[in-house]
This record gives C-alpha cells, structure tokens and sequence, in this order.
C-alpha cells in the first residue's frame, strides 16, 4: 500500500472519530439543557383511591 494513501486513510478515520465524538458532546449539552430549562406544568390527579390497574401520582408537587 502507497504511505500517502495509509496516511489519508488514518486522517480520514482520525476525522471521523472526531466528529462523532463532537456529535455526542453536542446531544449531550442539549440534552441537560433541556433538562434544566423546562419545567412541566402541574397536572391536575384525582386525590383518593383509584381503579385497579391505573397510574396515579405519588404526591403531588403543586
């Protein structure tokens, strides 16, 4: 194999190793910002007992 080839071959793979690590760094910010930026509404929950089966909120935060 030619060196020049080889060697544009390992900055090719250097390049895109770099970008995908760019990439997750970015979705990772973005995530956390998210996160930290949002804050859902308060949702209304029937207080009592509910039907067997359902979901209910543990406490609720309103």
């Amino acid at each position: 194999m030619d060196p020049s080839r080889k060697r544009n071959t390992g900055r090719l793979l250097t390049l895109i190793v770099v970008v995908g690590v760019v990439v997750l760094l970015v979705a990772n910010a973005h995530l956390l910002y998210v996160a930290f930026s949002s804050q859902p509404a308060c949702v209304t929950h029937i207080d009592g007992e509910g039907q067997p089966g359902t979901y209910r909120a543990a406490k609720s935060a309103c």
